[in-house]
């Protein structure tokens, strides 16, 4: 039963005119949670990862369509990203935390594997030859290292806009707002990875997109060394639909050092990226810490 009494305190905590009144009303929202900020402290989030304790947990949170988010996360962290709805496309960038100016080259991440197409093994080379991440699980199979993310004037086209609050954000513009938190400007910005929108490549060259693996899918991403994460969920340039309809994807991050010591690829190529990856990791901090015993 809704008093007059309790009119007036819920009239009171809505009124911002003056600093007290704003005070009260800031203190109210204590502890809302909505679908867009991550769940502090992780470990509060009630559905884990099976096997995974929730004291474990380091990051997470759920991105809506349209929004971003990013996070610095230590060696041997394990990040799930999980397409919630089925029309989820993350595009991802690393930048190793303690030296930014390496970062994600997604030419490598291709060539040097002699793979176009991601999957399970894949590593995510940076620029300077080292291991940043692998792929260690993918129940998807719908991901793109060739198209990058979307421009303003490729939305303001397909969508009618494409600014960073608007309807139908683009890829870029999220990117720059996520990356200014970590003192990363536009020019440090390279190409993107996108998961959860296929691509192929055709006889003639052409491009086309293979759509998603629809809901519940998930990728693993497994951290070489600490990195800068950067995600931003908007549609993929190759994304059919007329209408901006991204949905949400959701981030789940915890410390899984061991995980390093079983890393599901055995190619040369491979093997000799992380020799890279371990020597610098080895250089700065010991070998103490080189073998995934004690990665934080």
């Amino acid at each position: 039963m809704i008093t007059p009494d309790l009119v007036d305190l819920v009239d009171l905590v809505d009124d911002t005119s003056t600093t007290a009144t704003a005070r009260a009303h800031a203190r109210a929202q204590a502890g809302t949670s909505t679908d867009a900020m991550p769940v502090l402290p992780a470990s509060a989030w009630p559905t884990p990862p099976e096997g995974v304790r929730a004291d474990r947990l380091v990051w997470a949170e759920t991105v809506p369509g349209g929004r971003y988010a990013s996070r610095v996360l230590a060696r041997g962290t394990r990040i799930r990203l999980r397409d919630l709805d089925g029309n989820a496309c993350a595009h991802v960038l690393l930048f190793r935390a303690d030296a930014p100016w390496e970062r994600l080259n997604v030419a490598d991440t291709v060539k040097v594997p002699w793979q176009a197409y991601l999957g399970a093994g894949h590593p995510l080379l940076s620029d300077a030859g080292r291991v940043l991440a692998t792929v260690v699980a993918d129940t998807s199979g719908h991901h793109d290292a060739l198209c990058g993310t979307t421009s303003v004037a490729a939305n303001v086209a397909k969508y009618g806009a494409g600014a960073l609050h608007s309807a139908s954000p683009a890829g870029r513009e999220l990117f720059t707002v996520a990356a200014a938190k970590h003192d990363l400007a536009p020019r440090d910005l390279p190409p993107s990875l996108s998961f959860f929108h296929g691509v192929r490549v055709g006889p003639d060259g052409a491009l086309a997109g293979t759509g998603t693996a629809g809901a519940g899918a998930h990728v693993d991403l497994l951290l070489h060394l600490p990195v800068i994460v950067l995600v931003a969920n908007t549609a993929h340039p190759l994304d059919p639909a007329p209408e901006f309809a991204t949905t949400a994807v959701e981030i789940l991050a915890w410390s899984a050092p061991s995980d390093l010591a079983a890393l599901p690829n055995d190619d040369p190529e491979y093997r000799r990226a992380v020799l890279n990856t371990e020597d610098a990791w080895t250089a700065l901090h010991g070998a103490a810490d080189s073998d995934g015993k004690d990665a934080r």
